[in-house]
């Protein structure tokens, strides 16, 4: 009978040498002047962690609420805060502000100023956090 298997081998090829063709990019080591600004923000964003929904920007923008870097920073803390006690939605109120953060997604999902926070009911959160 004829054996009709195939043999793999058992580790990968791997070419000795240099490639024969290696692409060029031009001034890949100097980053324009653009992509500097764009990268600070993309790091600073990544360090606070912190990400606003779409319905949190037009909350902002129309209750004309502005978050500076040191507001962000006691959002973040407050946020670390609820995901270390194991929260997925929190209310976190912080000077005249409340804000309605999704834990697990480290998202803002909504906020309001003080008048818009009297008499009103919260639902969908599990903790709150008051800074």
């Amino acid at each position: 009978m004829a054996d009709n298997r195939i043999y793999y081998p058992q580790q990968p090829v791997i070419p000795l040498g240099k490639p024969a063709y290696a692409p060029k990019t031009p001034n890949s080591s100097k980053p324009a002047a653009g992509n500097e600004q764009l990268f600070g923000q993309i790091l600073e964003q990544e360090l606070t962690g912190l990400k606003f929904s779409q319905h949190a920007i037009e909350r902002l923008a129309t209750r004309n609420i502005k978050l500076g870097n040191a507001e962000l920073a006691k959002i973040s803390g407050a946020v670390e805060k609820a995901a270390q006690k194991g929260s997925k939605d929190s209310l976190i109120l912080m000077d005249n502000i409340a804000l309605v953060v999704s834990v697990k997604n480290r998202t803002v999902i909504t906020a309001m100023d003080g008048a818009s926070v009297k008499d009103n009911v919260f639902t969908n959160i599990d903790s709150a956090v008051i800074v």
